[in-house]
């Protein structure tokens, strides 16, 4: 497959040579190794600094998805009530996949571009009374970062569980897991941690444990097995030793250069994409400037442009960005800029090729 020089695609994103040179280092059995126990309660402390939070993270092999599966299947039965909070793919996803597991689920969607007001969020779990609330804190697809923080009081007076995807958002945008209320926040490490995707997270509170413990799920992208596997120094399955390392380089770079380094970082170079793109008279898909994700960017595609065209055209100049997905599909086009890709030198260069490319069609 072809590689492209200025990749800007929104995940997964590129992985820094310090990165891929910990996958290719030798390990012994994991599960039989005091080193390996270790490492994961170090990372785990780590991890517990990004999302801030005193909650225990757990560490799981898998892609994101799997983490998002784990969560509903650990905590909930079938016939439980899921409200999804809904602006996108990812938030509508979450209650798609509570009715394929036999959930009463009932989706708060928003108008394109926008967030549902939480004063209506709130008189829908009041009237609905969920097991738990769902919502993804980065929609992705829209380019959208979300304001959840209010979510916590809503799930706190319903009594419901508060289960949010910072998938997208964690390190390049604030997580205040504890502060927000969040009782299951979910990771990846494919996005601004800038891995491979191959490991997944979540960050539990005494609340969802106990939920868990209701249901006592066992499977493989179970939660409640971790509570306790790295104390007893026994997991469910062999795990990715070299994932885990390369996960500890990534906390430790993001950490070191400071949680509020890396939100100015990103947001630094979102707001000069933003503004560059209005230059060339393009539109954004959210709807105000405060949902706007520093992670990612979500634009229409011009018009006398289809997302086919727009997308060959920038890859004969090298550089690779993103489509999006389901209604989005073929409207919107996407600029990641999270992670590795949070660089002011490689979204310049990109929007010079963007540029170029929409002013010599317009000659």
């Amino acid at each position: 497959m072809k590689t492209y020089a200025i990749g800007l695609v929104p995940g997964p994103v590129s992985v820094p040579e310090e990165f891929r040179r910990a996958y290719l280092e030798n390990y012994g059995s994991a599960d039989l190794e005091e080193d390996f126990f270790l490492l994961c309660e170090e990372t785990e402390g780590l991890l517990r600094q990004l999302l801030k939070t005193q909650n225990p993270v757990t560490v799981q092999s898998g892609e994101a998805m799997s983490v998002l599966w784990g969560a509903l299947k650990s905590c909930l039965l079938p016939g439980d009530r899921l409200l999804a909070v809904s602006n996108g793919v990812f938030g509508r996803g979450f209650g798609e996949m509570g009715q394929a597991l036999g959930m009463e689920v009932r989706i708060v969607e928003a108008p394109d571009g926008d967030f549902p007001d939480p004063e209506v969020i709130r008189r829908e779990a009041l009237a609905f009374r969920p097991r738990m609330i769902t919502a993804v804190h980065c929609e992705t697809p829209g380019g959208l970062l979300n304001p959840v923080a209010p979510l916590g009081g809503i799930a706190e007076e319903t009594g419901a569980l508060l289960c949010v995807d910072c998938v997208a958002s964690a390190g390049g945008a604030d997580v205040r897991t504890d502060g927000w209320g969040i009782d299951i926040g979910l990771l990846g490490s494919q996005k601004v941690l800038s891995l491979l995707p191959d490991l997944s997270m979540a960050a539990v509170s005494p609340k969802a444990w106990k939920a868990m413990e209701r249901v006592n799920y066992q499977g493989y992208d179970a939660l409640l097995p971790w509570r306790d596997g790295v104390r007893n120094r026994y997991l469910p399955y062999t795990f990715n030793w070299q994932a885990l390392s390369a996960l500890r380089l990534s906390l430790l770079r993001l950490l070191g250069e400071g949680l509020e380094a890396s939100f100015e970082r990103h947001e630094r170079t979102a707001r000069y994409c933003r503004e560059r793109l209005a230059a060339m008279g393009v539109s954004l898909y959210p709807k105000r400037e405060e949902l706007c994700s520093p992670t990612v960017t979500a634009a229409l595609v011009p018009e006398g442009w289809s997302w086919k065209m727009l997308d060959g055209a920038l890859r004969e100049r090298g550089m690779a960005v993103g489509g999006s997905y389901g209604p989005l599909a073929g409207k919107v086009f996407r600029i990641g800029h999270m992670g590795s890709q949070a660089d002011m030198e490689l979204v310049k260069n990109g929007m010079d090729v963007l540029e170029d490319i929409l002013g010599e069609k317009q000659k």
